[in-house]
């Protein structure tokens, strides 16, 4: 039981680390003088969402949809 219970832990992780990374990679290429008025607030909820991260959850975030912080 504790198995299947880490697994479908592990899985949602993975989940979450795919959706996490894709918004990163949104946030990093957006910008926001070209968002209408009504999505800044929504991008900038997500971008300090994403700020907030630990740079080991960022980078497994990123990890999992295959994209790089380019500096």
């Amino acid at each position: 039981m504790l198995r299947s219970e880490i697994e479908l832990l592990m899985k949602e992780r993975h989940a979450l680390l795919k959706v996490t990374g894709a918004a990163a990679g949104l946030i990093a290429e957006l910008d926001s003088r070209d968002l209408p008025k009504g999505t800044v607030e929504a991008a900038e909820l997500l971008a300090a969402s994403v700020n907030s991260l630990t740079e080991e959850t960022l980078q497994d975030a990123l990890g999992s949809v295959h994209a790089a912080i380019v500096p």
